[in-house]
């Protein structure tokens, strides 16, 4: 069964433009709930969490009125991060969760993604049955069984407390200066709280959230003003995060940055000494730097590669019994701690490290020297086909034959974005360049 709505991170697009329309929206959360309601029995609930997007409003009705008719029970918790609804699915015993998101898309765009009762992103296989209800009538429930929706207040509190127990009981954030910028998204109210309460002098950017303003010009996207921050008020490291809190980017006490890898490769360093990394390896995708492969090769450790998305790092971490994952673009996932990647909650793990060393971030933040690597995108109309060229496909052969022996390629569509995504690694810099330049010149051409 093929999913055509979902991508690799649930349904995303323009609000108000097709797929990411109100109608849309009903009817998938009515789909949603027949597909959670299918035991016919009563007592069955939701939990919806969404990021500070204007839009968020609209599709926040739209899918409380689609499960509702089918009997489902609505828990909404307004503006929270991603992580948190992945928590409080399972602890508020609700059989499915919804975040409202595009994270670290522009306002314009928005999403929905779900989570199952267990507190993990749905399967392909679980998103296809959905998809395939949509196609079909749907059956209401019978008047008298039509759901309820309440607001749940503490909903942002106990996300609060749940990520404040993962950082170590003996240790303080006391002496810390701490530059916290949450992309005027999900967390602007979570994130200072929590590293305030641990006892850092926080200095929070972002958290002015306007409906529009979300991942503008801060964020894990766009780190200059909180590198401005942070070497303007003198702070000891940045923490920053995108418009729904799963991803981070860390930043030391210069301002210079610390990407995923360098974040995964000094856990999985510090996980292996203290002989809890499981499997001995950490799980990543095809776009990781093959400089944390080298360096966890010469620790004994295994990198293992899955295709891009988190959910698909997930489903390997939990297929294989790992429990350190993610992505260069900032999603760490610590199973032990959440079901999802969680910004806030790795960036404690990084204050962690530094109290506990007494070393400066700048000692922390580059376990690795990475492989030269160049990313360029290349956006393009919908429904458009550009890698299916004749010329993009000679080029894309052409730089294969170029960079045998010598680096690796990877050229693919981006699963939330219209772009095509054209990376490639290799230790010959002006090699590096002229390939990927090549490529994007053709794909330009073909669209």
């Amino acid at each position: 069964m093929t999913r055509k709505l979902f991508g690799t991170d649930g349904v995303r697009g323009r609000a108000n433009s097709h797929p990411m329309t109100a109608e849309m929206a009903l009817r998938l959360g009515a789909a949603a709930g027949r597909f959670f309601r299918r035991d016919g029995s009563a007592a069955h609930r939701v939990v919806i969490g969404k990021d500070t997007r204007l839009s968020g409003y609209m599709f926040e009705n739209a899918l409380t009125a689609g499960f509702t008719s089918t009997g489902m029970n609505v828990l909404l918790l307004g503006p929270v991060p991603t992580p948190a609804v992945g928590l409080l699915v399972s602890s508020m015993r609700a059989d499915v969760g919804v975040m409202i998101s595009a994270s670290h898309n522009p306002h314009e765009d928005n999403g929905i993604k779900f989570f199952g009762p267990d507190g993990f992103k749905l399967s392909d296989e679980a998103e296809a049955e959905i998809e395939a209800l949509m196609a079909g009538e749907i059956a209401p429930s019978a008047a008298g069984n039509i759901g309820r929706a309440k607001r749940i207040d503490d909903g942002l509190f106990r996300y609060v407390e749940r990520v404040k127990s993962t950082f170590p009981g003996d240790l303080t954030l006391e002496g810390l200066k701490v530059v916290v910028d949450c992309a005027n998204g999900a967390a602007y109210r979570a994130a200072p709280q929590v590293l305030w309460e641990l006892g850092a002098e926080v200095i929070p950017v972002g958290v002015a959230p306007n409906g529009t303003n979300i991942n503008l010009a801060c964020g894990s996207t766009d780190t200059r003003a909180a590198a401005e921050a942070v070497v303007a008020h003198g702070a000891d490291v940045g923490i920053c995060l995108d418009g729904d809190a799963d991803r981070v980017m860390i930043l030391d006490e210069t301002g210079q940055l610390a990407d995923g890898d360098q974040i995964m490769g000094l856990f999985a360093a510090r996980w292996a000494e203290e002989g809890r990394l499981r499997g001995g390896a950490l799980v990543a995708t095809v776009m990781s730097n093959l400089g944390l492969e080298r360096y966890l090769g010469d620790r004994g450790l295994k990198l293992l590669r899955t295709g891009v998305g988190d959910r698909y790092v997930v489903e390997a971490m939990r297929a294989g019994g790992y429990n350190l994952g993610g992505e260069q673009s900032g999603h760490i996932v610590m199973t032990d701690y959440a079901t999802t990647g969680d910004g806030l909650l790795a960036g404690l793990q990084f204050l962690a490290e530094m109290k506990r060393t007494g070393r400066p971030a700048s000692a922390l933040r580059q376990a690795f020297a990475p492989v030269p690597q160049l990313l360029k995108n290349v956006r393009f109309e919908v429904g458009a086909q550009p890698l299916e060229a004749a010329h993009v496909k000679a080029a894309i052969a052409e730089a294969e034959a170029r960079l045998e022996g010598a680096g690796r390629l990877l050229i693919r569509k981006s699963g939330t974005e219209p772009l095509i995504r054209v990376m490639a690694e290799c230790e010959d810099e002006n090699l590096l360049a002229r390939v990927v330049d090549g490529i994007v010149a053709e794909v330009e051409r073909a669209v």
